[in-house]
């Protein structure tokens, strides 16, 4: 072992390796924070590199470029409230509200930080337990995804704020918006109204970026119109207080156990073939706030909510080629797109790869570790240029980031339908904003409803609708005590509050 660990350092310390994490990790980050680029289509488009380099070059590369792009979409969430990836989603909540105080410097270093430590924690776990970790995760089937996924959504009424009524009304509509298309077990069609468009879904980034992007673009020519102003205001709060551009030690310690607990939560979901970054990042970002003893600021600027959702999307990264490699399963869109490059370099996918490819498989987990270290210097730099928005006009920066949008929506999918879904649902995000029904419940339900009915579904029928196994499978039980003991203490706080 210790041999093909030193002829896996041998394969990847050269110059064109460590000059391709680099180059990787830049270009990730930048298409990330793109709203629309999406990490797994820079991939893609980063493909056919495998045609051209030896094995260890193109894996460092693309997985450079995958590790950038996670963290790349935390820096739009934050300082132009439109995620550039899903996996941000759940970052803009606490990130951009602290960009409007003044913090925005302090929110994209948390987010750099935390990133790191969530997905080095999963390399880590990748390298040393990949295989105990993937039998864990096959473990994991239909039922006990539905009860943790049913767990999460019990997000939502903390998220619904001091109204719940107005937070579950938005659930529902998320709800409904999430049910159309497909149905995706007996493929008939759903809410549809006979339009081939929709039969593929409502575009989650369009849908995204028009309720937070192009909502808040209305808000604030509404502002211009309104306030009949002719000073050029800024776009965000700027601070001269050095504090509020960086993360003390008291900070930082008071959120380790949060970047830690998702980061576990991350890797776990990373093995599970199927759930996601995004689903990780929802599911880090609700046991941070369950085990907040101040659960109601989460949502206006809290810190360890940032860390919670950029450790638990970035811990994916890492733990999403566990199936991959042991199994020979892809566990996501990503996992997908890199078993192209495999078999372009004449690999097996499966444990095969460990026995003839020992080396490759080491020189791949020195690339892992090596590029978080560049993520975290990369970063840095990269927030320097990205603070230059807050000095940026409105006048100036709203028409960019509405162009921007545009293109990110029709990116999606390369139709203008999903421009049109982005101008839909910028409408409805400002009548929700304007009338005070809160955002997040809307596009949590919107995530994670489909697919908690795809997991109901498929576990009654291989159970044969027998719903007792709900309680007599382990994990299954243990997410529902947990849910059963969030809904109370949710309901107490909103009693207590009224």
């Amino acid at each position: 072992m210790l041999e093909q660990v030193a002829e896996g350092f041998a394969l990847f310390l050269t110059f064109q390796n460590v000059f391709l994490v680099i180059f990787g990790v830049t270009i990730g980050i930048i298409i990330g924070a793109i709203p629309g680029l999406t990490p797994s289509m820079a991939i893609a488009l980063a493909l056919p590199i495998s045609f051209v380099l030896p094995v260890v070059p193109s894996l460092a590369f693309l997985m450079g470029v995958y590790k950038g792009g996670v963290y790349g979409g935390s820096i739009s969430a934050i300082l132009v409230r439109s995620p550039g990836t899903p996996e941000a989603a759940a970052t803009m909540f606490d990130g951009y509200p602290l960009a409007q105080q003044g913090k925005a410097g302090k929110a994209l270093k948390m987010a750099v930080y935390a990133s790191v430590m969530g997905d080095t924690f999963s390399d880590l776990v990748l390298i040393f337990s990949a295989g105990a970790l993937a039998t864990l995760a096959l473990k994991a089937g239909p039922v006990e995804y539905f009860s943790l996924l049913l767990l999460s959504l019990t997000i939502i009424g903390s998220a619904s704020g001091k109204n719940i009524l107005k937070g579950l009304i938005t659930a529902v509509l998320g709800l409904m918006m999430g049910f159309v298309g497909v149905d995706p077990l007996q493929g008939t069609e759903r809410f549809v109204f006979g339009s081939m468009e929709l039969s593929a879904g409502l575009g989650f980034l369009p849908l995204l970026i028009g309720l937070f992007a192009v909502s808040e673009v209305i808000v604030q020519a509404e502002k211009k119109v309104v306030e009949s102003s002719r000073e050029t205001s800024t776009s965000l709060k700027k601070s001269d207080d050095p504090a509020d551009n960086r993360v003390s030690w008291v900070e930082m310690k008071g959120c380790l156990k949060t970047i830690f607990r998702s980061s576990v939560i991350g890797t776990v979901i990373g093995a599970m073939p199927g759930v996601g970054a995004t689903a990780a990042a929802f599911l880090g970002y609700g046991a941070a706030q369950r085990a907040s003893k101040t659960p109601e600021k989460f949502g206006t600027g809290c810190l360890e909510g940032v860390a919670a959702a950029e450790a638990a999307n970035n811990a994916v990264c890492g733990s999403n080629l566990i199936p991959l490699l042991t199994l020979g399963v892809p566990g996501s869109l990503t996992a997908a797109i890199l078993v192209g490059a495999f078999l372009i370099q004449g690999l097996p996918i499966g444990p095969l790869i460990f026995e003839h490819h020992g080396p490759v498989i080491y020189g791949l987990y020195i690339s892992l570790l090596f590029a978080n270290f560049v993520n975290f210097t990369v970063a840095h730099v990269m927030i320097r240029i990205a603070l230059k928005v807050i000095y940026v006009s409105k006048d100036t920066l709203f028409p960019i980031i509405m162009i921007t949008c545009v293109i990110g929506s029709f990116a999606w999918n390369n139709t203008l339908f999903d421009v049109k879904i982005m101008f839909i649902f910028g409408v409805i995000g400002y009548f929700m904003r304007k009338l005070e029904f809160p955002v997040t419940p809307f596009l949590i339900a919107f995530i994670l409803g489909p697919m908690a009915e795809v997991a109901l579904r498929e576990a009654m029928v291989i159970h044969k609708g027998d719903v007792t196994v709900f309680v007599t499978h382990p994990i299954s039980l243990v997410c529902l005590i947990l849910t059963v003991l969030s809904v109370v203490l949710i309901s107490y706080r909103q009693i207590r509050g009224t």
